[in-house]
């Protein structure tokens, strides 16, 4: 599955067909599937049994949530990182982890939302980019069954916890200085990164 020297952790090298499985088990090990800690066995079993019964795409999306990015620079949605790197004041994030549809709402976009300024005539791009994400949300909701629910949050708001409970935090996290803006991944969790290094280190040891 990789080449490597024993003992030498620089020298470890993973084949190209096995490259992002590692991040699948990172991102499988905190979800609902395994962590049980805030959630009733009821909860447990109702995310297991979805998983087992979904086909390989919607599967994937419940282990590591697709993520789009919408901003006025880069025009159709982009997609971008499950990291707190793509947390930017200035972008629309829609979230999807089958269960749960998430806008979120970087600083800048919502305190342009909290002015009024979709409401004036000069700011119509500003309205077609509130508008996008919120019409390919619905489109999801209208396609799928369970009906997933529906969150509409923005930085430090009280349910972006659905977005920070899901990105890597590569710059926050257990180990690591944290940001000190709204967008502060605070978590025991190791960060993708520690999570492969010491998975390397597992491997090549003798």
């Amino acid at each position: 599955f990789a080449d490597y020297r024993k003992d030498d952790p620089s020298s470890f090298n993973l084949m190209p067909e096995l490259s992002i499985f590692p991040q699948f088990m990172y991102h499988l090990r905190r979800s609902n599937f395994l962590q049980t800690f805030g959630t009733s066995p009821d909860e447990t079993a109702y995310y297991r049994t979805i998983i087992l019964r979904e086909n390989t795409m919607n599967s994937l999306v419940m282990i590591q949530p697709a993520l789009l990015q919408y901003s006025f620079e880069e025009g159709p949605p982009q997609p971008v990182l499950l990291d707190t790197c793509s947390l930017k004041p200035d972008v629309i994030l829609l979230m999807d982890d089958f269960f749960h549809v998430v806008i979120w709402r970087g600083e800048k976009i919502q305190a342009w939302y909290d002015k009024g300024y979709q409401e004036m005539d000069e700011y119509a791009n500003f309205k077609t980019l509130l508008q996008a994400p919120a019409a390919d949300a619905k489109q999801i909701l209208g396609d799928r069954f369970p009906v997933p629910k529906f969150v509409q949050t923005n930085a430090g708001g009280s349910q972006a916890r659905f977005v920070t409970s899901k990105v890597n935090p590569s710059n926050g996290g257990m180990g690591n200085a944290g940001q000190t803006d709204a967008t502060q991944v605070i978590t025991d969790d190791v960060s993708l990164k520690v999570f492969m290094e010491h998975l390397i280190r597992l491997a090549v040891q003798s």
